[in-house]
């Protein structure tokens, strides 16, 4: 096993998203996007969402990293790195700054066409998410964001323009970002980020975001099928989020638990991968009196519209029980049950629970589950990096972390057989944290120098991390 190691075409590299590096908020035609009424946040501070832009707010977004100015800069440190992928999305509001125009921004199109030619250049493929939290706030305003069939058009349309465009620069590419993040409709940063939503209390929360997730996949569904008679080469996946969540114990009613918690999950890659709706979901709908407008010819979309690949992030695991001594957090989808800390794993800094054996139980089960090529493309540790007095940055958590998913990776592949495209751990530059709006979380190989205030110079520095992967990448994961 020691001596066995990756597929020689194993795609090695690095996860961004545009709203956290780009910066350029309104340059050259860009017009507001979700991301761009989110306020800075904290550790355990929630981040605004604000009505348009507000003066004497502070946006981190905005800025960002300004990777907009500087990609050339970054990507020569992307190819000293070794990396042979990057992946990234496409700001929807550089190409229609509405969302809902007939024409698209001709200066948003150069850009991409720009940055993946020098990706291109320099020997890096891009991979590209289509919708990575990016929706023109436009959407939101005039037509109450994705619960309004409306925008399956506009996403569409968006789509067809950039896959023809783009066709022979990107084979690899994502419908929605994390679209399960959703899943149970309580996180209204979640709902806000994957679906333009915002739900009064008055209103029933549970019932408008499946209804925006089933609009959603009917959107991806379509874009599958149509990027397949753009160009038959291409590969169109989804991107689910992934948490396991366990049985606290061996109780068989903590085990139904964690099956009802990973329904909710598993829906929208059920739907993704297998064209259908699945049974538990139309009963647990009737059970709730919950009616969701889903028409006969937009069921044949979705089984005509099934991804090639399943790219997933994987950051923690979970865990639940309905054992009474034990206090937790309650879940909508088992009334009796909560989810509890893991008293077996370590946690973060913000509390996210460390397992790298997760990985590999999840590669196991998503790839029986479906039959499907995966792609990680989320993977990493966020904390507080320092920068010592002679500008090094020491960062053996962050190569520990990794090397640690890495060897269960390497053993769902070997050991296992599940099948692997590649592996993009997330922000492998420092960049805006999603959930706090923080640059002191951080995740990259390589720092950028701005504080959660939005001061710095934004200089960029290689972290030890960085040689740890470039190694990793030259050996092909035999040396870790």
């Amino acid at each position: 096993m020691t001596n066995e190691t990756f597929p020689e075409d194993f795609l090695w590299g690095g996860a961004v998203a545009a709203h956290q590096i780009e910066g350029g908020w309104n340059a050259d035609g860009k017009g507001l996007s979700i991301a761009d009424v989110m306020t800075a946040g904290g550790n355990g501070i929630p981040r605004k969402i604000t009505d348009g832009v507000l003066a004497g707010a502070y946006y981190p977004n905005h800025e960002a990293i300004d990777f907009y100015h500087r990609y050339q800069e970054d990507i020569q440190l992307f190819k000293e790195l070794g990396l042979k992928v990057f992946r990234t999305s496409i700001n929807w509001t550089r190409i229609f700054p509405k969302g809902d125009e007939s024409e698209p921004n001709e200066a948003g199109l150069q850009f991409y066409d720009d940055l993946f030619d020098e990706l291109l250049k320099n020997d890096i493929q891009p991979v590209v998410t289509l919708s990575h939290f990016e929706i023109p706030y436009h959407l939101y305003e005039v037509y109450d964001g994705f619960r309004n069939k409306k925008l399956i058009d506009f996403f569409v349309n968006y789509a067809k323009t950039v896959i023809t465009r783009y066709q022979h620069k990107v084979k690899y590419w994502m419908t929605f970002n994390e679209i399960n993040n959703q899943a149970d409709g309580q996180h209204e940063l979640h709902t806000w980020t994957n679906s333009a939503l915002k739900i009064q209390a008055t209103e029933d929360k549970e019932a408008i975001v499946f209804q925006a997730a089933i609009n959603e996949l009917i959107a991806s569904a379509k874009v599958v099928k149509l990027a397949h008679e753009i160009n038959p080469d291409l590969m169109i996946g989804c991107m689910m989020a992934y948490v396991p969540v366990y049985p606290y114990s061996c109780n068989p009613a903590d085990l139904m638990a964690s099956v009802k918690v990973m329904d909710r999950r598993f829906f929208y890659s059920d739907i993704h991968a297998r064209g259908i709706i699945p049974s538990y979901a139309i009963n647990y709908w009737a059970q709730r009196g919950i009616e969701i407008d889903v028409s006969p010819e937009e069921r044949q979309a979705l089984a005509e519209g099934c991804v090639d690949y399943i790219g997933f992030s994987y950051y923690m695991s979970g865990a639940v029980t309905t054992l009474a001594e034990v206090e937790g957090q309650p879940i909508v989808e088992f009334p009796e049950a909560k989810m509890v800390a893991n008293p077996y794993v370590e946690a973060s800094d913000w509390g996210w629970q460390i397992d790298p054996v997760g990985l590999r139980y999840t590669l196991n089960l998503v790839y029986e589950r479906y039959g499907l090529p995966l792609f990680i493309v989320e993977n990493g540790f966020g904390a507080y990096d320092e920068v010592t007095p002679d500008g090094h940055i020491h960062d053996p958590y962050r190569s520990e972390y990794l090397r640690a998913h890495i060897q269960q990776m390497k053993l769902a592949v070997v050991a296992d057989g599940v099948k692997l495209l590649g592996y993009t751990p997330w922000g492998i530059i420092d960049l805006v944290s999603f959930g706090s709006g923080e640059m002191e979380k951080r995740y990259g190989m390589i720092h950028v120098d701005k504080d959660n205030q939005g001061h710095g110079t934004l200089k960029r520095r290689k972290k030890d991390s960085f040689a740890w992967y470039q190694r990793v990448i030259a050996t092909n994961g035999r040396e870790l």
